[in-house]
């Protein structure tokens, strides 16, 4: 999991030789990028939010991701956000009327109960819109508001990478 956090924000934050990731589609408000994973094409499924509040701080660069599980199967979502977090702090995600605890480590948030992905990946799917709730290091409560306009069509694209 962390293997992957970092591989994502070297992959988002093109850096000397390192080759971006090449968007592939877009759907709705959502893009599939690509990127080679020990010689093989691997796609993950990216976001950027709506809105963000409150609206009088800086919130840097905030992105949700869908990517296929490091070792088995799967999907792995992750919110990366741009500032540090607060320590042992978690992330609330709503989608409709349920709600999903991420684990926060930096910047970056996963899932805290791996069991409950799939059923976020299927609210994903069936919701239309999805709001982030965070605190950052210095204890400011934000939020970010993602469409889900688009992420059933990307994740079908991801599942299909070549």
């Amino acid at each position: 999991m962390k293997k992957l956090a970092c591989l994502v924000v070297a992959m988002l934050i093109p850096v000397g030789a390192h080759a971006a990731p090449r968007m592939i589609s877009r759907s709705g408000d959502w893009g599939v990028y690509s990127y080679e994973r020990n010689g093989s094409p691997t796609c993950y499924a990216l976001s950027i939010p709506r809105d963000s509040a409150p609206s009088d701080v800086e919130h840097g660069k905030n992105y949700f991701l869908i990517a296929p599980a490091e070792k088995g199967q799967g999907k792995e979502p992750q919110a990366i956000i741009g500032y540090k977090l607060k320590s042992g702090s978690v992330i609330k995600v709503s989608v409709g009327d349920q709600s999903f605890r991420m684990s926060v480590q930096d910047q970056n948030a996963w899932v805290s109960d791996k069991a409950r992905e799939p059923e976020l990946i299927k609210a994903l799917r069936l919701g239309s819109r999805m709001i982030l709730e965070a605190t950052s290091a210095r204890g400011t409560h934000t939020s970010y508001t993602y469409s889900l306009d688009g992420v059933s069509a990307a994740l079908d694209r991801v599942a299909h990478c070549k």
